[in-house]
C-alpha cells in the first residue's frame, strides 16, 4: 500500500518571490511526531519488502500499543464541520478538541474525521487522544492566513528559522502532550501548503508554518507506518520528543524549493525512520538540535536515533545531513540501507563557527548511490546565525563518525571532507569504499580531519591513511 504526503508550494503573485524569502520551511520533523502513535495499527499487514523477506530488522520494537480503546468516541460533524472542500472547519476541529479535553483521566477520546475534503486553519490537539482519519478522508490547511496564529519561536533557535520574530503555529498543534494517536486508513493529511502574504514581487510571512508540531511530547508515540498519508512540518521545530516511529512513508515534496526538508529529528531521543521513499528540494533527513547560542543554552541533544532503507532524491541537497543547526549536540546515530540519486550529496555533516555542540559515534552503512555530485561531504562556512549574540569561540566537535560499506556509481567527485581550524574533527572512519567517479574529480579533498581509511576507491587523502597493523577502525 503506498503512503504518500504531497507538497505544492503557493506561488507568489505576479513576479514571484525572492530567493531569499525561502518560501517554504516544510519539512517532517521527528520531534514534530513525537506527538503521534497508533494503537490500533500493530498487527496490520506490513509493506510489501517486508512481506518478502519477514526477517528484516526493524527499529519498531520498542512501542508498545494501547491496551484499550479510547472511552469517548465522536465525529468532527458532531461539532459542526462540512467535508465539502470549500467551508472553513477550523472553530469545528477546535471547539471539537476542547470538548474531548475533558476526557484526558477518563479513558482518553478519539475524533473521527469522515470521507470528506475538510479545509481548516491550525487547531491543538490534547493529551491521551486520537485523531482518525476514515478511509477517503483529506485534511486541507486553509489558504487564509488569519487561521494561522503566530506564537513565540522555539526556545533551542530563539526567533523563527526563516525570518526574526515569532512562528505560524502548525495545522495541526500539540504542546507539553503525552499519548496522543494521529491515524487513518487510506487517508490523506494536506495536499495544499499555507499561504504567504504576498503583493507585487513582495512577499511577507513572520515563519513559514508547518503541520504537526510537538513540542515537549513525553511517552511513547508512534505514527501510522501506512494508513495514514502525513505530516507537513517546519524545518527548525525543535520538539524534544522521544519514541517516535515513522515507517514506510512517502514524502513528495517540491525537487526545487527550497527547505522542503522530508524528516528531521530536531532535538528528539529514540527515533525509528524505516523503509521511506522522499523526494525533496533540501535534505531528505536532517538531524538536529538546536541553532548556536539558543541551542548551546537548551541543551537538548538528539540521541538514539536509527534511519533504515530510506530512498530518494534531492537535487540540491543530500540524502542523510547532520546539523548545521546542532548546537544541542548530536549522538548515537544509525544509518542503515541508504539509497540515493541524482542528489548534490548522499551524506553531509554540517557544521560552522559558532555552532558549538557536537556529533559523536555515527555510523553509516550500506549505502548506495548514483549520479551524485558529492558522495560523502563535511561542509562549514555556512555564516547563519540567528543573531548577533553567537560565539564565535563557539566550535563543534565531531568525534567517532563511521562510514562503511559503499557504492557509488556517476559520481560527480570524491569526497569533500572540511573540518574547522581549532575544531575537533577525529576518528573518522571509513571502510570498503568503491566510488565510480569522474577522472578529472578523483582526488578526495580533506582539511582539519583526521581518521582512517582501509579497501576505498579512489584513493583517500594524507589525513585518512593509517600504516598501523592493529587499528581501531579496521577492526570496528
Amino acid at each position: 500500500m503506498d503512503v504518500r504526503v504531497m507538497l505544492r508550494s503557493f506561488p507568489c503573485r505576479r513576479h514571484g518571490c525572492p530567493a531569499s524569502l525561502r518560501l517554504l520551511s516544510l519539512a517532517m520533523t521527528l520531534g514534530v511526531v513525537g506527538l503521534l502513535s497508533w494503537p490500533w495499527l500493530q498487527t496490520a499487514p506490513a509493506a510489501a519488502p517486508s512481506h518478502e523477506d519477514p526477517d528484516r530488522h526493524s527499529c519498531a520494537g520498542f512501542y508498545r500499543p494501547a491496551a484499550t480503546p479510547r472511552r469517548a468516541v465522536f465525529s468532527v460533524e458532531h461539532f459542526g464541520a462540512v467535508g465539502d472542500g470549500r467551508t472553513s472547519n477550523t472553530e469545528a476541529f477546535r471547539k471539537a478538541v476542547r470538548h474531548l479535553e475533558s476526557f484526558g483521566d477518563k479513558g482518553g477520546s478519539q475524533l473521527n474525521v469522515p470521507r470528506g475534503r475538510w479545509l481548516t486553519g491550525s487547531f491543538n490537539l490534547t493529551s491521551n487522544f486520537t485523531l482518525f482519519l476514515e478511509e477517503g478522508a483529506v485534511i486541507l490547511g486553509s489558504q487564509d492566513p488569519g487561521e494561522w496564529p503566530v506564537i513565540d519561536p522555539l526556545p533551542s533557535y530563539g526567533r523563527g528559522r526563516e525570518r526574526l520574530g515569532g512562528r505560524h503555529i502548525s495545522l495541526i498543534h500539540g504542546d507539553g502532550l503525552s499519548d496522543v494517536v494521529v491515524t487513518g486508513v487510506l487517508s490523506q493529511l494536506p495536499t495544499q501548503s499555507i499561504p504567504l502574504v504576498c503583493k507585487e514581487e513582495i512577499c511577507s510571512f513572520v515563519d513559514y508554518p508547518s503541520f504537526v508540531l510537538g513540542h515537549r511530547t513525553e511517552r511513547k508515540h508512534r505514527w501510522a507506518r501506512q494508513d495514514l498519508v502525513g505530516l507537513l512540518v517546519e524545518q527548525d521545530a525543535a520538539a524534544h520528543a522521544g519514541y517516535v516511529v515513522l515507517k514506510d512513508l512517502t514524502v513528495l515534496a517540491p525537487l526545487h524549493s527550497p527547505n522542503t526538508d522530508g524528516i528531521d529529528p530536531d532535538s528528539s531521543s529514540h527515533v525509528c525512520i524505516e523503509d521511506c521513499y522522499i523526494e525533496s528540494g533540501d535534505d531528505l533527513v536532517a538531524v538536529k538540535s538546536g541553532w548556536d547560542q539558543y541551542g548551546i543554552s537548551v541543551a537538548r541533544p538528539s540521541t538514539d536515533i536509527i534511519i533504515r532503507r530510506v530512498s530518494g532524491t534531492t537535487p540540491t541537497c543530500s540524502g542523510i545531513g547532520i546539523g548545521s543547526e546542532m548546537s544541542g549536540g548530536v549522538n548515537n546515530v544509525v544509518v542503515e540501507g541508504l539509497h540515493v540519486w541524482d542528489s548534490a550529496a548522499a551524506v553531509r555533516i554540517k557544521t560552522d563557527v559558532g555552532r558549538g555542540g557536537y556529533i559523536t559515534n555515527v555510523k553509516l552503512t550500506d549505502l548506495r548511490m548514483e549520479r551524485i555530485k558529492v558522495p560523502i561531504r563535511f561542509s562549514r562556512g555556512s555564516n547563519d546565525h540567528p543573531d548577533e549574540g553567537w560565539d564565535p569561540k563557539a566550535l563543534p566537535r565531531i568525534k567517532g563518525v563511521h562510514i562503511a560499506n559503499v557504492i557509488g556509481f556517476e559520481v560527480g567527485k570524491a569526497p569533500v571532507l572540511e573540518g574547522i581550524k581549532d575544531a575537533v574533527f577525529e576518528d573518522l572512519c571509513i571502510r570498503n569504499v568503491t566510488l565510480f567517479v569522474k577522472k578529472q574529480e578523483v582526488k578526495w579533498q580533506c582539511e582539519f580531519v583526521t581518521g582512517e581509511a582501509y579497501d576505498v576507491s579512489p584513493v583517500p587523502c594524507e589525513d585518512l591513511r593509517s600504516n598501523s597493523s592493529s587499528s581501531w577502525c579496521r577492526e570496528s
